[in-house]
């Protein structure tokens, strides 16, 4: 599965482990909705963009953030399941 750590380094944005970590959260649960390891690699990368320009404006919440990955392609989330 991809990592959202590249895109970080590539946005060149820092944030703390926390945030970065709570980000990974998102990315990894977004990806999982998918439910196919077979996507290219421009859906994971517009997953993370989302998911990286939310956190920039202040989201920290996993749920939240992974649902504004999901929209990035036209996707909703399920609000009722974590991770």
């Amino acid at each position: 599965m991809a990592s959202i750590l590249p895109f970080i380094r590539k946005a060149g944005t820092v944030f703390d482990d926390r945030v970065t970590e709570i980000m990974g959260e998102a990315f990894d649960s977004a990806c999982n909705e998918l439910h196919d390891t077979g996507q290219p690699a421009i859906v994971y990368e517009v997953i993370a963009k989302r998911i990286i320009e939310a956190t920039r404006t202040g989201e920290r919440n996993v749920m939240r953030l992974r649902n504004a990955g999901l929209a990035a392609l036209g996707l909703q989330g399920d609000d009722k399941q974590a991770g």
